[in-house]
C-alpha cells in the first residue's frame, strides 16, 4: 500500500508553522510497512482542496490529511471530503455527547457543533486531547483518514486509533534501525560501504548528511519486527566493522547524551569555558535531564579580560598566543576545573565570522582544550566551514566528540 500525506492549512504555505505532522506520520507509515509516495501542502479553499484529494488518489491508495476539522468557517476539510466521495455531512451523536460533556460547566460555542459533523458512512477516531474526531472513508479501495491539525491532538490520535485501523489493511512491517555517525562525511561513509549500498535489496541502506554527523538508516521489510530485525542484524554488524569508533550510537541518541552518561558512569563532574561558542556547548548538556549529576558549570569567557579574570588565564599567553592558540584554549580547560572543582574541564576558543578572520588565522579555525584532573591538558584543532552559526554549531558537536573519544581510550 501507498500513502501521501496531505498539509492542510494556509498558515503552511505562508510559512507561519513548520509541517512536522508531515515528518511523524512518514515515520509512523514507515513503521506499518506503507510506502510515502508524497507530501503536499495546500490551502484553505474548496476547489484548490477537492483537486488536492483528487490528484492525491491518482497516485497513492491512502491519503492522510491534517487539519481543517475545527469549528470555524475556514475549517473545511471534513465538507470538501464528503463532496470527493459524494456523501452527505451528518451530527454524529456520540461525537455531539463528548464534546458536551467535554464543555461542562462552560460556555460553548454555537459552531462546536461543527466539530460533530462528519461524513456519512464513515469510521471515526476519538479525539482525546481536543474537541474534532478523526475521520476514515473507505471507497473503492481507497482510504482517506482525516486528522486534526496541531500535533498534541494528531500524534496520540494516530498511534492509538489511526494505527490499529491501519494494521488491518497490511501483512507486513517496515522497520529501521538509524546508526548515528560522527568524524566521517556522508561521501566517505558512502565510499567505505559502497559494496553494501550497491547490493542492497532487503534491508536498504541510506546515508543523510546532516549539519554536523551522518545518519545511516537501515530498513528491512519483514512479515514482522521481529523477522525485520533478524534482516537488519548481520548488515548493522558489517557496518559496525568498517565505521566501528565513528558510530556513537542508534535511534534518537544525542551525542551530548552518550557523553554525559559515559561521564556519569565513570563518576566524573563537568565544567566548560566558552568563547566561540557563546554558552550552545553547556546547552546541550543542560537541556538533558539529570545533566546536574555531572555539569558543575559552565561559563562564557568572551573576552580576554574575562578569560584572564575568570579562568586564570595568563596574560602573557593571550598577549603572545592570541586568544584563538591551542595554549589558551588549555588554560581556559584547566581554569574551568580548577576554579570549579570539576574532575574535567572542556573550553573553545576560535574564530566564527563573518569577520575577524587572518590569513594565518582563517574564519573556522577553533581550538579546544580538554584537561583531567591530575592529569594532562589535550589541545584540538578545527578548521571549519559554514556561516557564523554554522561553525558555532560545528565547534559544539567537535567538542562532545572530543570528550567522547578521550573517555573511550
Amino acid at each position: 500500500m501507498t500513502a501521501e500525506i496531505l498539509g492542510i492549512g494556509t498558515e503552511l504555505l505562508l510559512g507561519d508553522i513548520a509541517n512536522t505532522n508531515a515528518q511523524f506520520l512518514s515515520r509512523e507509515l514507515a513503521g506499518l510497512g506503507i510506502a510515502v509516495y508524497g507530501h503536499t501542502a495546500v490551502g484553505d479553499n474548496a476547489d484548490r482542496l477537492l483537486a488536492a484529494f483528487k490528484h492525491s488518489f491518482t497516485k497513492a491508495d491512502i491519503v492522510v490529511a491534517c487539519g481543517g476539522l475545527g469549528p470555524t468557517q475556514d475549517d473545511i476539510t471534513k465538507e470538501v471530503a464528503a463532496a470527493h466521495f459524494g456523501r452527505e455531512m451528518i451530527v454524529d451523536a456520540d461525537s455531539w455527547e463528548a464534546i458536551k460533556k467535554r464543555f461542562a460547566g462552560r460556555d460553548m460555542p454555537d459552531n462546536v457543533i461543527r466539530n460533530a459533523t462528519v461524513p456519512a458512512d464513515s469510521t471515526l477516531l476519538p479525539n482525546n486531547h481536543g474537541s474534532a474526531p478523526g475521520v476514515c472513508i473507505e471507497d473503492g479501495g481507497k482510504l482517506l483518514i482525516l486528522l486534526p491539525g496541531p500535533p498534541h491532538e494528531l500524534e496520540p490520535m494516530f498511534r492509538d486509533y489511526a494505527v490499529p485501523f491501519l494494521r488491518s489493511k497490511t501483512d507486513s512491517t517496515l522497520v529501521s534501525r538509524t546508526l548515528k555517525i560522527i568524524g566521517v562525511g556522508e561521501s566517505r561513509v558512502e565510499e567505505i560501504l559502497q559494496d553494501l549500498i550497491a547490493s542492497q535489496t532487503n534491508p536498504t541502506i541510506a546515508p543523510y548528511a546532516k549539519i554536523t554527523e551522518v545518519a545511516l538508516r537501515i530498513t528491512a521489510k519483514a512479515k514482522d519486527e521481529t523477522a525485520a530485525n533478524a534482516l537488519i542484524d548481520p548488515v548493522a554488524s558489517e557496518i559496525y566493522k568498517r565505521l566501528g569508533p565513528h558510530i556513537y550510537g542508534e535511534g534518537d541518541i544525542s551525542l551530548a547524551r552518550v557523553v554525559m552518561d559515559m561521564l556519569e558512569g565513570a563518576g566524573h563532574t563537568l565544567a566548560i569555558a566558552e568563547s566561540c561558542t557563546g554558552g550552545l556547548l553547556t546547552s546541550a548538556f543542560v537541556d538533558l535531564p539529570g545533566s546536574s549529576k555531572v555539569l558543575m558549570e559552565g561559563v562564557v569567557t568572551y573576552s580576554n579580560v574575562a578569560k584572564a579574570a575568570r579562568l586564570d588565564v595568563d596574560p602573557e599567553i593571550l598577549i603572545n598566543e592570541g586568544a584563538v592558540s591551542p595554549e589558551t584554549a588549555a588554560a581556559m580547560a584547566m581554569g574551568a576545573a580548577l576554579s570549579s572543582g570539576a574532575s574535567i574541564g572542556i573550553s573553545t576558543t576560535g574564530i566564527a565570522g563573518p569577520e575577524g578572520g587572518t590569513s594565518e588565522k582563517p574564519v573556522g579555525l577553533v581550538w579546544l582544550g580538554l584537561h583531567f584532573a591530575g592529569g594532562q591538558t589535550q589541545t584540538k584543532e578545527l578548521r571549519l566551514m559554514g556561516s557564523r552559526n554554522e561553525i558555532r554549531a560545528r565547534a559544539v558537536i567537535s567538542a562532545l566528540d572530543f570528550m567522547r573519544v578521550c573517555l573511550n581510550k
